[in-house]
């Protein structure tokens, strides 16, 4: 590693579709009188037959989905932690990814993590697993990012070291140790010889340009380096050793911590003056590197404070009106590894470039690139490729958007001294954002008509609203949405149940999502089958037995339900079986389960004059699979099935 990076790090210690009650096609109402019943995705009836003691898989997933699109992720997040707990291995694995979106939602992180892992382990191919499992190719994303520079050494540079370029005024401050030397002797004694100082040139007037030494009100017998100045050049931040009079601080480590400070430019005296440490400083840890923002309202810079994730970490001040600072803010985990991050630089078009060894990279500290407009820092970490960065170390990347030309230091072998600067021109721009098209056709599930004003939202993976559309005349949409992240894209419309399809991270091909809504409520009456309305699974019986099963007794409870909230509702009960065995026995066999069915509903708590029931054998198939016709054991299953006809 570099002699002066040294110094500068590691003295710094960086040393359902939701499931609804409407899944076919109402049946056709009779002609007589009848009373229309509303039957909705009814959290009131699921949550009765809950509390009754009564729980399956169904259940746990259509109470929690109902939770989930209605934003009750506190409720939710119950439900779905019941089901993947006592049903884990029957659930499929969007379960578990939803109850985790909850647990996001509720802020308990460290438990959605740990049901990610496990969503992970229970899908091998979906792209949310992947991204949580895997890094992603790095050393081809490097490669497709690489040749967009041209680079060329700095005029200025010596035998010595060079580094930490920053613009100012017409040209560049940069650090350097040219005026001693002496690596050896500050590496091994930290005596009070002159070591790493700021000098400035004026970069525009090319080579008949003069490198001159910043005055000694900023250059002491001290090591200074990595600065920044606002574009008026009257204040300067830069990075010097923590001294106490003058004199070396070490902390209880023996480690001799970095501070940044904070110089004002007085023209009358043609100097720099009012230097004073800023205040979140410590002698404890380090705080270097500092950058400002293109509003110069906001000031980044790497400590290794308490709440590092690493060796070091970028974090960022609010610098107020009246010169006070804000409490330090880490910039989170997507952009801070547990190794370092430093060195940050945030350009005109809030791209913040940084150098790490967390990143996958190509060696040492690589510079690396994300957008982080709006204060949001989960963006893609986006490696820049060759030849800005190399198996070396590259570092205190600086550029400039309008004339796409930049500065960065490195010690690759090729250079002059121990650490070299480098300029640069962008020829090719960095993609860092990703945008992806999504087209598709909303439609009403059961008429296959299409859904005309049905709202389409993108929403990200905090639960927040980013994007929306409107479906047209045809039931179109078309969105396009930022794929470095994951999605989810919702659709919405009145009188019917949301539905929604997560996107991972893509490489940005388009991508057609229809959706199929379901309507939220269903207008039942005369003749209609409940068993269809509330999307009842099979009531199965054992073998050549009539006595309801302890597995299917929650299906009827559904119907029971139903039958509380409505009174004076009335069922029939209408009893099937499969064309297999003799239709005389199937005939009686189907009765016996109807009467069944209808005992049990009247034990628990149902009057007698509200229900009947009727056994039908096999005389009444919804397929050709009558006798003498070969048929699958599904297609024979569907034939057994009871019905639950309202008749008033």
């Amino acid at each position: 590693m570099k002699k002066s990076i040294q110094i500068f790090l590691f003295a710094f210690t960086f040393i359902c579709t939701i499931t609804s009650f409407a899944q076919d096609k109402l049946a056709t109402k009779g002609d007589g009188q009848y009373e229309e019943y509303s039957f909705s995705p009814a959290i009131d009836i699921y949550k009765k037959v809950l509390d009754k003691g009564y729980v399956s898989v169904a259940l746990l997933k259509n109470l929690g989905n109902s939770y989930y699109f209605n934003a009750n992720y506190k409720e939710a997040s119950e439900i779905y932690k019941r089901l993947v707990k006592d049903y884990g291995e029957e659930v499929g694995p969007e379960y578990f990814f939803r109850y985790a979106q909850t647990l996001k939602s509720i802020g308990d992180y460290k438990e959605a993590n740990a049901v990610m892992t496990k969503f992970s382990e229970v899908t091998a191919d979906d792209a949310r697993a992947k991204g949580f499992k895997e890094e992603k190719d790095y050393l081809k994303e490097i490669k497709k990012n690489s040749g967009r520079y041209t680079i060329k050494s700095f005029q200025y540079n010596t035998s010595y070291s060079e580094f930490a370029p920053s613009f100012y005024k017409e040209g560049l401050i940069f650090s350097s140790d040219r005026d001693t030397g002496n690596f050896a002797r500050y590496r091994h004694t930290w005596n009070s010889k002159d070591f790493l100082d700021l000098y400035k040139v004026n970069t525009s007037n090319g080579s008949d340009s003069l490198v001159s030494r910043l005055g000694d009100d900023v250059n002491t017998r001290l090591h200074e380096s990595t600065s920044a100045a606002t574009k008026d050049g009257k204040i300067l931040y830069f990075t010097r050793n923590n001294t106490v009079e003058g004199k070396y601080k070490k902390d209880e480590k023996g480690v001799i911590r970095l501070k940044i400070y904070r110089a004002t430019f007085v023209d009358s005296i043609n100097a720099w003056s009012n230097i004073a440490e800023l205040p979140f400083n410590s002698d404890s840890y380090s705080v270097a590197h500092p950058a400002l923002s293109p509003d110069e309202k906001t000031l980044y810079f790497s400590s290794d404070m308490p709440g590092s994730l690493g060796a070091s970490d970028i974090f960022k001040v609010n610098i107020n009106e009246d010169g006070t600072y804000s409490a330090p803010t880490n910039l989170g985990d997507a952009i801070n590894t547990e190794s370092r991050e430093t060195f940050p630089f945030v350009t005109s078009e809030d791209v913040l470039y940084f150098s790490s060894d967390g990143h996958p990279g190509l060696g040492g500290l690589d510079v690396f690139a994300t957008k982080i407009a709006k204060d949001n820092f989960d963006g893609a970490i986006v490696n820049v490729g060759e030849s800005i960065n190399s198996k070396m170390d590259d570092f205190t990347f600086i550029f400039n958007e309008e004339t796409k030309k930049g500065y960065f230091a490195s010690n690759r072998e090729e250079g002059k001294g121990a650490d070299d600067i480098y300029s640069f021109i962008e020829n090719e721009p960095l993609l860092l954002d990703c945008n992806q098209q999504i087209t598709g056709v909303v439609r009403d599930k059961i008429s296959n008509q299409v859904l005309v004003g049905a709202s389409i939202k993108i929403i990200d993976e905090d639960n927040q609203e980013i994007l929306s559309a409107i479906t047209d005349s045809k039931g179109a949409y078309s969105l396009e949405l930022d794929c470095n992240q994951g999605n989810f894209v919702r659709a919405l419309m009145e009188g019917y149940v949301p539905a929604e399809e997560y996107i991972g991270k893509s490489d940005g091909k388009a991508k057609i999502i229809d959706f199929y809504l379901e309507r939220d409520k269903i207008l039942a009456g005369f003749g209609d089958d409940l068993a269809k309305l509330l999307q009842l699974s099979t009531i199965y019986f054992d073998f050549d037995k009539y006595i309801i099963r302890k597995d299917s007794e929650i299906e009827v409870e559904k119907v029971i339900a139903a039958m509380e909230k409505y009174p004076s509702l009335k069922i029939k009960v209408n009893s099937h079986t499969d064309s297999r065995g003799k239709d005389s026995y199937n005939l009686w066999l189907s009765q016996k389960r109807a009467e069944a069915t209808v005992d049990y509903m009247i034990s628990q708590g149902i009057s007698k004059d509200r229900l009947s029931g009727e056994g039908y054998g096999e005389t009444k198939l919804v397929n050709d699979c009558k006798n003498g016709v070969k048929c699958t054991g599904k297609e024979h299953e569907l034939n057994r099935r009871s019905e639950f006809i309202i008749l008033e």
